[in-house]
Protein backbone atom coordinates (compact mmCIF):
# COMPACT_ATOMS: atom_id res chain seq x y z
CA UNK A 1 0.00 0.00 0.00
CA UNK A 2 1.22 3.86 -0.65
CA UNK A 3 1.39 6.07 1.83
CA UNK A 4 1.00 8.95 -0.37
CA UNK A 5 -1.54 9.92 -2.92
CA UNK A 6 -1.19 9.23 -7.02
CA UNK A 7 -1.01 13.43 -7.22
CA UNK A 8 2.04 12.85 -4.54
CA UNK A 9 3.40 9.97 -5.92
CA UNK A 10 3.23 11.28 -9.46
CA UNK A 11 5.50 14.79 -8.22
CA UNK A 12 7.80 12.80 -6.79
CA UNK A 13 8.39 10.33 -9.80
CA UNK A 14 8.70 13.19 -12.48
CA UNK A 15 11.21 14.26 -10.18
CA UNK A 16 13.48 11.43 -10.60
CA UNK A 17 16.16 12.46 -12.98
CA UNK A 18 17.91 10.37 -16.00
CA UNK A 19 20.51 12.72 -16.30
CA UNK A 20 23.64 14.14 -13.99
CA UNK A 21 22.24 12.12 -11.22
CA UNK A 22 24.08 12.34 -7.66
CA UNK A 23 25.92 9.33 -8.29
CA UNK A 24 27.22 10.52 -11.32
CA UNK A 25 28.48 13.53 -10.53
CA UNK A 26 30.11 11.10 -7.44
CA UNK A 27 31.92 9.18 -10.29
CA UNK A 28 32.44 12.00 -12.44
CA UNK A 29 34.24 14.23 -10.03
CA UNK A 30 36.45 11.43 -8.52
CA UNK A 31 37.60 10.71 -12.44
CA UNK A 32 38.27 14.13 -12.82
CA UNK A 33 40.28 14.67 -9.66
CA UNK A 34 42.73 11.96 -10.67
CA UNK A 35 43.41 13.62 -14.17
CA UNK A 36 40.48 11.17 -16.60
CA UNK A 37 39.19 13.28 -19.08
CA UNK A 38 35.96 12.12 -20.69
CA UNK A 39 32.80 12.77 -22.40
CA UNK A 40 29.15 12.90 -21.29
CA UNK A 41 25.30 10.82 -22.48
CA UNK A 42 27.24 9.59 -25.13
CA UNK A 43 24.21 9.92 -27.39
CA UNK A 44 26.26 7.76 -30.41
CA UNK A 45 27.12 4.67 -28.46
CA UNK A 46 24.27 2.04 -27.86
CA UNK A 47 22.42 2.71 -24.01
CA UNK A 48 24.03 6.03 -24.01
CA UNK A 49 26.46 5.58 -21.13
CA UNK A 50 27.16 8.31 -18.58
CA UNK A 51 30.40 8.66 -18.61
CA UNK A 52 32.56 7.87 -22.25
CA UNK A 53 36.74 7.68 -21.66
CA UNK A 54 37.31 7.71 -25.64
CA UNK A 55 41.47 7.47 -24.81
CA UNK A 56 40.68 4.60 -22.92
CA UNK A 57 38.09 3.28 -25.18
CA UNK A 58 35.87 2.23 -22.22
CA UNK A 59 32.18 3.84 -21.31
CA UNK A 60 30.59 3.79 -17.76
CA UNK A 61 27.18 3.45 -16.85
CA UNK A 62 26.24 4.52 -13.54
CA UNK A 63 22.92 2.00 -12.48
CA UNK A 64 21.05 2.99 -9.66
CA UNK A 65 20.15 -0.04 -7.40
CA UNK A 66 16.92 0.09 -7.86
CA UNK A 67 16.18 1.50 -11.50
CA UNK A 68 18.42 -1.05 -12.23
CA UNK A 69 18.12 -4.04 -9.72
CA UNK A 70 20.91 -4.41 -8.82
CA UNK A 71 20.95 -8.28 -7.77
CA UNK A 72 20.98 -8.98 -3.82
CA UNK A 73 21.05 -5.19 -3.05
CA UNK A 74 18.56 -3.70 -0.11
CA UNK A 75 17.57 -0.88 -2.34
CA UNK A 76 16.62 -3.31 -4.90
CA UNK A 77 13.05 -3.72 -3.32
CA UNK A 78 9.88 -3.64 -5.40
CA UNK A 79 7.17 -1.45 -4.32
CA UNK A 80 4.14 -3.40 -2.42
CA UNK A 81 1.78 -1.49 -4.75
CA UNK A 82 1.44 -1.82 -8.48
CA UNK A 83 3.42 -4.86 -8.21
CA UNK A 84 2.89 -6.28 -11.74
CA UNK A 85 3.70 -2.79 -13.50
CA UNK A 86 6.82 -2.55 -11.59
CA UNK A 87 8.13 -6.65 -12.01
CA UNK A 88 7.43 -5.46 -15.90
CA UNK A 89 9.31 -2.90 -15.99
CA UNK A 90 12.39 -4.08 -13.93
CA UNK A 91 12.67 -6.63 -15.93
CA UNK A 92 12.71 -4.61 -19.51
CA UNK A 93 15.08 -2.77 -17.84
CA UNK A 94 17.40 -5.22 -17.17
CA UNK A 95 17.47 -6.56 -21.00
CA UNK A 96 17.77 -3.62 -22.39
CA UNK A 97 20.96 -3.04 -20.38
CA UNK A 98 22.35 -6.40 -21.02
CA UNK A 99 21.92 -5.61 -25.07
CA UNK A 100 23.47 -2.23 -24.39
CA UNK A 101 26.90 -3.95 -22.71
CA UNK A 102 26.69 -6.27 -25.42
CA UNK A 103 25.89 -4.38 -28.28
CA UNK A 104 29.04 -1.95 -26.28
CA UNK A 105 31.07 -5.10 -26.81
CA UNK A 106 30.41 -5.76 -30.11
CA UNK A 107 31.79 -2.08 -31.16
CA UNK A 108 35.17 -2.66 -29.24
CA UNK A 109 34.41 -0.26 -26.39
CA UNK A 110 35.14 -2.16 -22.35
CA UNK A 111 31.95 -1.19 -20.46
CA UNK A 112 31.73 -0.63 -16.43
CA UNK A 113 29.22 -0.89 -14.51
CA UNK A 114 29.21 0.87 -10.90
CA UNK A 115 26.23 0.43 -8.97
CA UNK A 116 25.04 3.36 -6.62
CA UNK A 117 25.40 1.19 -3.20
CA UNK A 118 29.06 0.71 -3.91
CA UNK A 119 29.67 4.21 -4.08
CA UNK A 120 28.98 4.88 -0.48
CA UNK A 121 32.71 3.17 0.29
CA UNK A 122 34.37 4.33 -2.46
CA UNK A 123 36.65 1.38 -2.93
CA UNK A 124 34.78 0.82 -6.08
CA UNK A 125 36.24 3.81 -7.62
CA UNK A 126 39.43 3.42 -6.46
CA UNK A 127 39.06 0.29 -8.29
CA UNK A 128 37.86 1.78 -11.47
CA UNK A 129 40.77 3.93 -11.17
CA UNK A 130 43.33 0.93 -11.12
CA UNK A 131 41.11 -0.93 -14.41
CA UNK A 132 41.41 2.42 -16.36
CA UNK A 133 45.34 2.56 -15.42
CA UNK A 134 45.20 -1.35 -16.49
CA UNK A 135 43.78 -0.29 -19.95
CA UNK A 136 45.82 2.46 -20.77
CA UNK A 137 49.21 0.51 -20.02
CA UNK A 138 47.94 -2.49 -22.61
CA UNK A 139 47.48 0.39 -25.53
Amino acid sequence: MDFVSKEKRSVIMRGVRGKNTNPEKTVRSYLHRHGFRFRLHGKDLPGKPDIILPRYKAVVFVHGCFWHQHPGCKYARIPESNTEFWVEKFRRNKVRDETNIESIKSLGWEPIVIWECELHTGKRLDSLHAHLKLIDQKS
